[in-house]
């Protein structure tokens, strides 16, 4: 809607054709692998890309549609006008006051300009998540065979039980000669575990499973970025006079175990805004009222629908029996399915299972209750 056959054009470092769950303890691993060719042909299910690429190459689109890019500058607050309603930024640029008859806040997960305009209320490291990531950097050759990929194919691997029992997970895919990988663990678990985020990365490398694919990576890349996990019981007033908020100032992102979104959200949610803008000023209307047609899109759209359809999801996957019982329990079960026992016979399925949830000291009540909760969560 946004690029009409957008893959023809976009600067992609691969298409992901495959993907895997990991459920991890320190030395165990039951992967989900899941794989398809029609995710390998237009107009594929998602890529790899870096953001420095992929953003430049998006911002050129609305250059060309007649957008004035203005980089290098921070908006440090709102203007007002003598009524005080909203009226434009001002910058960190010299005489950089910006008019604009309406401000559509983009500023990430802790937006200065949704605080002061009283849209977002402060912070909550509950509903929040630290993002660490390393870019590791391989021959392409060696890429494709440690990882079964051909051509441009790429690979996502999600993790969890690999964060030191910090609610969270972990998290690898692959570029075209780089390996991204990387841990996304909640604020406050982080905080108590007194923790390095860095040492979680480490751990995640260092992994039986994953150590032989990252064999001889040298270190590129370094970085961090803090994450709205909130969701729809999270997401503040859209609108007031002369401004709309969307993306990560929103808490827009979709975390939802299964589903970890936040690019396509923010591009959704972008869309919305600015036809809600271009319709109020049109309509000479610019008010929280006139503004209102916004989340009336959003609802509409995959953006709202999925965020209140999946909205306790994150619930029940950063709960600690997910984070913490469960991997064990999964590894445990297939471990002992699968061991040879010769000259004593096999248990049996449903024996080596209770043996299990002995073993890992699980409640089959709290396994039934998180099991019909989860089914609730993402029916």
């Amino acid at each position: 809607e946004v690029v009409p056959q957008w893959w023809t054009e976009v600067p992609v470092q691969r298409w992901v054709t495959r993907r895997s769950t990991m459920l991890m303890t320190p030395t165990q691993a039951l992967t989900v692998d899941y794989r398809t060719s029609s995710w390998d042909r237009p107009p594929y299910n998602g890529m790899t890309t870096y953001r420095t690429d992929f953003d430049t190459w998006l911002a050129g689109k609305a250059v060309a549609a007649g957008a004035r890019l203005v980089t290098s500058t921070v908006a440090t607050g709102l203007l007002r006008d003598g009524s005080g309603r909203i009226a434009g930024v001002r910058t960190d640029r010299p005489d950089g006051d910006i008019r604009a008859r309406i401000v559509i806040a983009c500023d990430g997960v802790n937006s200065f300009l949704a605080k002061e305009a009283g849209l977002l209320p402060r912070t909550d490291p509950a509903h929040t998540t630290l993002g660490v990531k390393e870019v590791l950097a391989l021959p392409r050759e060696v890429i494709d065979d440690r990882f079964g990929l051909v051509g441009d194919q790429g690979l996502d691997i999600e993790m969890v039980g690999c964060t030191s029992g910090i609610p969270g997970g972990g998290f690898l895919y692959t570029n075209l000669d780089t390996v991204s990988v990387g841990v996304v663990v909640g604020l406050e678990g982080l905080a108590a575990s007194r923790i390095r985020p860095e040492e979680l990365v480490a751990g995640v490398k260092a992994h039986p499973a994953i150590a032989p694919y990252l064999r001889g990576a040298e270190l590129k890349e370094y970085s961090a970025h803090l994450i709205p996990e909130g969701g729809y019981r999270s997401m503040p007033r859209l609108a007031v006079d002369g401004m709309l908020v969307a993306g990560d100032a929103a808490s827009m992102c979709l975390a939802a175990g299964l589903w970890l979104e936040g690019v396509n959200f923010a591009i959704g949610a972008g869309l919305a805004a600015g036809q809600t803008a271009a319709e109020a000023i049109a309509a000479g209307d610019t008010t929280a009222r006139g503004l209102a047609g916004y989340r009336r899109r959003l609802a509409s759209s995959f953006v709202l629908a999925d965020h209140k359809r999946l909205r306790n999801a994150a619930d029940i996957v950063l709960a600690d029996r997910m984070q913490r019982d469960y991997p064990r329990l999964a590894c445990d079960f297939v471990e002992q399915v699968f061991t040879v026992t010769n000259p004593h016979p096999k248990l049996g399925m449903a024996r080596e299972f209770f043996r299990a949830v002995s073993l890992n000291q699980v409640r089959m009540r709290h396994l039934a209750q998180d099991g019909w909760q989860a089914l609730r969560a993402f029916r």
